[in-house]
């Protein structure tokens, strides 16, 4: 489990530098299938002492201090604290740890218990088959299985006269996937569009209710307004490559250049046919994601930019304005790279930050952009893990509606990340499917309604297929189910749409009065709930009963009644 805990922390946190591209060998699969080899050894090397030695403590506890921590830490049940240990028989040689990795969650679980420790999905579960329909506890016996493959594919220009709303997908984006799993699948997989697919065909979605479209590869011409020509070359050398990698946790395979092109193609078609009134708005089912690949560089499991090439081919197509809001959890590092001295495209990011330490480490609030085109990046930087709906919507209404109604969009791109959903195991934020489709609908005002949602990350199946099922379901018209009632933000979440709008106010003056009324009315709230909390703290410490025992004045004194009490004599 140490081997899973840390490679999670390092996708988590960005621990993973640039490294050189280049073509792995095969080697031996890690984790236990590892450790296993090494157990062999270790026992062998127990069983032969005590064949030596069998009534010797010392021996034995020699023969012990040979084996690691790790070692002794996986096998605790090799050693018995009894000192009696004539009827000790050596165990098998061959030991085996059996193994199954949560098809939700990726997470690894011992062969003897049936449901996740980390998610609770069951190990049958049929997400695959139902999306998160699909009960999580057991097998399904009573749903009809999905079938998300596209038996029939019509271009954009076939769409019906009625503008609706169109999903860009393709199979062949499946076969871009990790070669060597390492020490548990790589948490951007296949399954993830698969999951997705399936909760859209049970729910009677796609196909269905939404234009399938068929998919184009981009062109390097139009790849060249987005990447260098060495970057699109590197991605294209994959082709002749089983296995390669651009950082240690961006692999690809020779599909993956396929794929990225395919997903960009997808993600430019629909921004063409949204902007030109050929359909309503769109959704994007696509992968590689895109938002972390720059310029020159992939990385954070990113080839090539697809919300840039859709925003570069959206103006081509009549749009002069495009804001592109990036709500997953880790900020687009690439889009703003590429938009950071452009003032035709407005890009705005919600994303955990936590002063640096939080991958990829960029988009503090202080990035603002440069040459001429500052204000025009706006980063949204979340303190802590946690965040939930309440945090994103008061920053949607008092720092994103403002500013995007100020900008005038012709097209709303959203970067949509799902991964700061509940349960993600790399965002850990409490994002509810109810709060994506919320603020898709809130969105859905801008640009006339001309609205492209495009895939990012997300990585818990059963989160990531129900939020985009519920941000679908929102681009054909359904009211989400949701009650805003009281949204008050979390204290943290406060403090930093203050700092946004502290900074950004000098490029937008529209925001100062947003600015001075938070202040001012938030501000109470905040001292108000800190008395509250303060004085529960105190009476909740104190046993009641003290009220009226010997220890009264002590009860009356802590609680702030001592004026009243103090001349009691005891």
């Amino acid at each position: 489990m140490g081997t899973e805990a840390v490679e999670m922390s390092r996708l988590k946190n960005g621990e993973a530098q640039n490294s050189r591209h280049k073509q792995t060998d095969q080697v031996p699969a890690e984790g236990f299938t590892a450790l296993s080899d090494e157990y062999d050894g270790n026992l062998g090397k127990v069983s032969d002492s005590l064949e030596n030695n069998i009534h010797s403590d010392a021996k034995r506890a020699r023969q012990q201090k040979e084996l690691t921590f790790q070692d002794m830490y996986q096998n605790q049940d090799m050693f018995d604290d009894d000192d009696d240990d004539s009827d000790w028989e050596p165990m098998q040689k061959s030991l085996e740890v059996m193994k199954w990795f949560c098809r939700n969650c990726t997470m690894v679980n011992l062969d003897d218990i049936n449901h996740c420790d980390i998610c609770g999905e069951h190990r049958e579960s049929k997400i695959l088959s139902y999306g998160f329909f699909a009960s999580p506890y057991a097998e399904d016996n009573d749903l009809t299985e999905a079938k998300p493959k596209i038996k029939k594919e019509v271009g954009i220009q076939d769409v019906a006269t009625s503008p609706s709303t169109a999903i860009g997908f393709d199979e062949r984006m499946l076969l871009h996937a990790e070669v060597q799993m390492k020490s548990h699948p790589h948490p951007e997989r296949p399954d993830r569009l698969k999951a997705i697919a399936a909760s859209l065909a049970t729910a009677g979605i796609f196909p269905g209710r939404c234009y399938p479209i068929s998919a184009r590869e981009i062109t390097r011409e139009e790849l060249l307004l987005v990447h260098s020509l060495e970057h699109i070359e590197s991605v294209e050398a994959t082709n002749q490559m089983i296995s390669s990698y651009f950082t240690p946790d961006t692999y690809a395979n020779e599909h993956s250049a396929q794929a990225a092109r395919l997903a960009a193609g997808l993600c430019s078609d629909l921004a063409s046919a949204i902007v030109s009134g050929r359909v309503k708005n769109g959704f994007a089912l696509v992968r590689p994601p895109g938002h972390h690949a720059g310029v020159r560089q992939a990385m954070g499991f990113c080839l090539h930019n697809n919300a840039a090439v859709a925003a570069l081919s959206a103006q081509v197509a009549g749009a002069r304005k495009v804001l592109i809001l990036d709500w997953d959890v880790h900020h687009g590092n690439g889009t703003q790279e590429i938009f950071e001295q452009n003032k035709s495209v407005l890009y705005i990011s919600l994303h955990r930050h936590e002063g640096g330490r939080f991958y990829p480490g960029t988009g503090a609030a202080e990035e603002v952009g440069s040459m001429g085109a500052e204000g025009y990046c706006v980063n949204i930087p979340w303190s802590r893990g946690g965040v939930g709906d309440n945090d994103y919507i008061f920053a949607l209404q008092n720092v994103v509606l403002p500013l995007a109604s100020e900008f005038a969009p012709d097209l709303t791109i959203i970067s949509a990340g799902f991964d700061a959903a509940r349960g993600d195991p790399l965002g850990c934020c409490d994002v509810t499917p109810s709060g994506y489709a919320y603020m898709t609908n809130m969105l859905n005002a801008l640009s006339g309604g001309k609205l492209l949602v495009i895939l990012e990350g997300g990585y818990n199946l059963r989160s990531i297929s129900s939020s985009a099922t519920a941000v679908v379901k929102a681009l054909l018209g359904e009211s989400p189910e949701f009650e805003l009632g009281n949204n008050f933000p979390s204290k943290a979440g406060l403090q930093t749409v203050l700092e946004v709008l502290k900074i950004q106010m000098n490029f937008w003056p529209s925001l100062e009065p947003i600015f001075g009324n938070l202040q001012s009315q938030w501000g109470m709230y905040c001292l108000g709930e800190k008395r509250k909390q303060s004085k529960k703290r105190r009476r909740v410490q104190l046993p009641m009963w003290w009220k009226w025992g010997r220890k009264s004045f002590i009860y009356y004194f802590l609680n702030g009644h001592l004026r009243l009490k103090s001349k009691r004599s005891f």
